[in-house]
């Protein structure tokens, strides 16, 4: 079958299509007939070998797949690797039915991002009604999908942050009360000046470097800023605890596989109310390009550019 894979780490320049074996399903795994894979900012982090988890090659890479099972559903799934494929396996337990009304490019929205987004607001920052939070990236996959849960979750005032004009007016008609410059000088200054003088509740930061210095010093008292990523491949300085205490401010982690071994099926709950949100018209996945899966390597390209806004998707049929 046609698949992309790593032969060795680098940039977007090792993603080559090459012809595989087809993967064989085990106990307690579901084959899929492979519609759409999604592709996320994780995934250039595991072609390099920067992600968390190290990696073996020869990989196919791609967490997240849209199809059918031989059995006819159509389904949305979480794959440990293997997905910029014709055909992939899933774990049953990360498989998820799509309800109609909801496409491809949705459910993979909302299967990482939108998981990741709910997860940030619901478990990391316990956003609570009346309050403000900053989305740093909020016209990516993620960051989009946040603006709309916290405005949906009771937010008081979305901040959200963007490195160009159209992406900031994106956010502000995906529900933000304001969108800052993300190349801002002093981001402190700037995230308490779109507060209207007061410092935020809430960040949710996957940038790294300078921008997670300067919002965690934009916290207000009991302010809390959940760490997800760092897409500018820059590492914040290490927090000193003592800062912490003496500005009532908290500083969290979070990897979206760690969601999954929570009990009382956290990510299902989080499925199943984002599903409900978008029958109701009340989320939207914004769509951020459509790639042949021969063309993996431009999607990565525009992804680490930044160029993109919304959930990239690779075609495997083409």
């Amino acid at each position: 079958m046609r698949a992309i894979q790593i032969t060795e780490f680098g940039g977007p320049e090792v993603l080559g299509l090459a012809d595989v074996p087809e993967p064989e399903a085990g106990p307690g795994e579901v084959p899929v007939e492979v519609s759409r894979a999604g592709v996320n900012y994780a995934d250039t982090h595991q072609a390099e070998n920067s992600y968390l988890s190290q990696t073996r090659l020869p990989l196919v890479p791609g967490s997240e797949i849209a199809g059918r099972t031989p059995d006819g559903r159509r389904v949305v799934a979480m794959v440990n690797g293997g997905g910029y494929a014709e055909r992939a396996v899933a774990d049953a337990n990360l498989v998820f039915d799509v309800p109609d009304g909801v496409d491809d490019v949705a459910a993979l929205a909302l299967v990482v991002q939108g998981a990741t987004a709910w997860v940030l607001l619901r478990k990391n920052v316990r956003l609570e009604p009346g309050e403000s939070v900053v989305v740093h990236a909020a016209a990516g996959g993620v960051g989009s999908l946040a603006v709309q849960l916290a405005k949906a979750f009771g937010a008081g005032r979305v901040i959200a942050t963007a490195s160009s004009a159209e992406k900031r007016d994106l956010t502000l008609e995906l529900g933000a009360d304001a969108a800052v410059d993300s190349t801002t000088p002093d981001m402190t200054a700037a995230l308490t000046e779109a507060n209207n003088g007061r410092r935020v509740d809430a960040v949710l930061d996957m940038t790294g470097g300078r921008v997670t210095d300067e919002s965690v010093r934009a916290l207000a008292p009991f302010g809390r800023l959940a760490f997800y990523g760092m897409a500018g491949r820059e590492a914040p300085k290490p927090i000193q605890l003592p800062n912490l205490m003496r500005h009532s401010t908290a500083v969290s982690g979070m990897w979206l596989p760690h969601a999954f071994l929570l009990p009382g099926g956290v990510v299902h709950a989080a499925m199943a109310e984002m599903f409900d949100l978008v029958a109701k018209g009340e989320l939207r996945a914004v769509t951020g390009g459509e790639y042949a899966l021969a063309d993996a390597r431009a999607a990565h390209e525009d992804l680490r550019s930044r160029r993109t806004t919304g959930k990239l998707v690779l075609d495997p049929t083409r």
